[in-house]
């Protein structure tokens, strides 16, 4: 077997596609909840 080290592997491109998962995310339920307090307020 290779000899592995612990914390030596590169993870820079998985934090990359985390960190754009989680704004893309934020900016889903942003626009959700903008939504509907517009359907809130047109409907009324």
């Amino acid at each position: 077997m290779a000899e592995y080290k612990h914390g030596s592997m590169d993870t820079t491109e998985q934090e990359k596609t985390f960190n754009g998962f989680i704004k893309a995310s934020i900016y889903v339920a942003a626009f959700s909840i903008a939504c509907l307090i517009f359907m809130g307020l047109v409907n009324s």
